[in-house]
């Protein structure tokens, strides 16, 4: 029987709403701290964690009801090739265990989960080499990363430290291609624990249909079919921009009933930092959260670029 908490399954059965965080990568270079080239905003966890711990409570004390770990670049395929590999285990904890002093410190009105990331991000950074290399095409390219029985140990590890660490929920993140996105569900899935998929995606312009975020020759309906197949709690558009978070939407719909998110981006990724263009003001983000309320979304937050100010301004 999967486990979680209560509260959030009662809310979401109920039709109600789910406000979650904002960016935790962009928020700590917004703050000063330094991102490493390869890993990015993991090994801040330990460098800066009184950082990372202010802002878990500003986004609490902004009405944040579920607080994603600093764990989104903290797997073995992100960290190992960096020069991290013995401290995987750490990381993740620390992660967690971050999360957790923050809600116990803030006295907040509403019940907070800790939701523990997972990325695909992690494996195109490990497989391209560098995150400005990311959306290198993969295909092809002798790397270790991508054997889908290491895809599963990766996921595997780093779920269990998630879950063995205190945290209420899963949450895989930027999740594009089959090939890699089922493995990391289906490790996640044996935890235990509820699990929350999020999948990014954008126009295609030549094309005019949606394509996976980081290879614009695959169709985005590519990865709705095969997440869709799994019993996962709820299915996010996030790590999209703000109008392809709509047309994504609109095409999940169609293909999955059960609780739907949205936590989009602002700005662009440039080794080896968020650059900080052209962000949506709290007032835009907030008048498109309203549609995506009228849509029926229910789980509502933002992503890099995205910060504590965007949070308050939904949360009310």
């Amino acid at each position: 029987m999967t486990k979680g908490p209560k509260w959030i399954s009662d809310r979401l059965v109920s039709g109600g709403e789910i406000i979650i965080d904002g960016a935790n990568g962009s928020e700590l270079e917004r703050r000063g701290v330094p991102m490493d080239d390869r890993a990015w905003c993991g090994p801040s966890v330990t460098t800066h964690s009184h950082v990372l711990k202010e802002i878990h409570k500003d986004y609490i004390a902004a009405g944040a009801e579920v607080i994603i770990t600093n764990t989104f670049a903290s797997s073995r395929q992100m960290l190992e090739p960096a020069g991290y590999g013995d401290q995987v285990a750490h990381m993740n904890q620390r992660a967690v265990q971050i999360a957790k002093q923050a809600i116990e410190e803030t006295e907040a009105e509403q019940q907070v989960a800790v939701a523990g990331s997972l990325s695909d991000a992690s494996v195109q950074v490990a497989v391209a080499g560098s995150i400005s290399d990311a959306r290198a095409d993969k295909r092809g390219l002798d790397a270790k990363w991508l054997n889908p029985t290491v895809l599963h140990a990766t996921y595997r590890e780093q779920s269990e430290l998630l879950v063995e660490a205190g945290a209420d929920l899963l949450m895989l993140e930027m999740m594009q291609e089959p090939e890699v996105a089922i493995p990391a569900i289906e490790e996640a899935l044996k935890t235990g624990v509820e699990v929350w998929v999020g999948l990014s995606c954008r126009s295609n312009e030549k094309s005019g249909q949606l394509a996976m975020f980081d290879d614009a020759s695959r169709l985005f309906s590519e990865t709705l079919d095969a997440v869709t197949a799994f019993d996962v709690q709820s299915i996010h558009i996030m790590h999209s921009q703000i109008g392809d978070t709509t047309l994504g939407i609109e095409a999940l719909q169609k293909k999955w009933n059960g609780p739907i998110g949205a936590y989009p981006n602002s700005g662009y990724f440039e080794r080896p930092s968020w650059q900080f263009v052209d962000i949506a003001t709290p007032e835009y983000f907030a008048d498109h959260i309203a549609d995506w309320r009228s849509m029926g979304v229910q789980i509502l937050g933002g992503c890099c670029g995205l910060g504590v100010e965007h949070i308050r301004a939904i949360s009310s």
